[in-house]
């Protein structure tokens, strides 16, 4: 069996003490894309934040590659990607010129315009959008430059944050399918969502989270959407109270 990309153990946050994250044990392999569902306050962008290592742990560890994001930061951050909800890039630049700053940002070598520019026709951006401003791009375009940056990055883990929350129907699918070639090419990818469809579709295993507790983790393959959503809504009822 392949070592884990990405690792979570024991891994904890208190916040005021508060348990915004409660004792985490998680391993995603290559090429495996595990989905994080639950409601807001779950406990789910805490863990994207503790492996990129913009807070630090109460205890545990995040791992990449078998190595602490919090001992080697460097290192772990050169094999990790990252596309939140909302892509911050440079709206006075285009496409193509945010793709090559980020690139050489990254330190992986320069790379023509021609090599840029069939980056990002892979991450689905068309040319001649590629050439445009992206004040002008919709959501859905600047999540696929986010795509670029992480091929061009060569990134071996991926880290989304509910990245398909205001996309259409249209623009969500064209986007899995995007997350879907990423992981045939060996990356983990640790996807945050609410939306139960999009990480049946998507994910190959889904762990569900209630107030910082991973309560349970399933195969996709193994259930359908019914049963994804009444084993949802059962861990959801034992905390409101309300039968399912």
């Amino acid at each position: 069996m392949a070592e884990p990309i990405l690792q979570a153990i024991d891994l904890s946050k208190s916040y005021n003490g508060h348990l915004a994250l409660d004792r985490l044990n998680l391993s995603i392999a290559p090429g495996e894309i595990f989905c994080l569902l639950g409601a807001n306050g779950a406990g789910k962008t805490t863990t994207i934040n503790l492996f990129l290592n913009f807070i630090e742990p109460t205890s545990g560890e995040a791992r990449i590659k078998g190595r602490s994001v919090v001992d080697a930061p460097l290192e772990t951050k050169a094999d990790l990607a990252y596309i939140p909800e909302q892509v911050n890039l440079y709206r006075n630049l285009t496409g193509l010129e945010n793709l090559a700053y980020f690139n050489d940002l990254a330190g992986k070598g320069s790379r023509s315009r021609a090599e840029l520019l069939e980056i990002l026709e892979k991450a689905g951006l068309p040319r001649e959008a590629a050439t445009r401003r992206v004040s002008s791009y919709s959501k859905g375009m600047r999540q696929k430059v986010g795509i670029a940056i992480a091929l061009a990055k060569q990134a071996e883990a991926l880290l989304l944050d509910e990245p398909t929350s205001g996309l259409d129907p249209k623009a969500s699918n064209e986007f899995s399918r995007l997350i879907e070639d990423l992981s045939s090419r060996g990356v983990a990818v640790l996807m945050a969502t609410h939306d139960l469809f999009r990480a049946k579709e998507s994910g190959h295993r889904v762990g569900i989270m209630r107030e910082g507790k991973l309560l349970t983790t399933l195969k996709t393959a193994d259930v359908s959407h019914a049963d994804l959503e009444q084993i949802y809504l059962e861990h959801m009822s034992e905390l409101t109270g309300i039968s399912s």
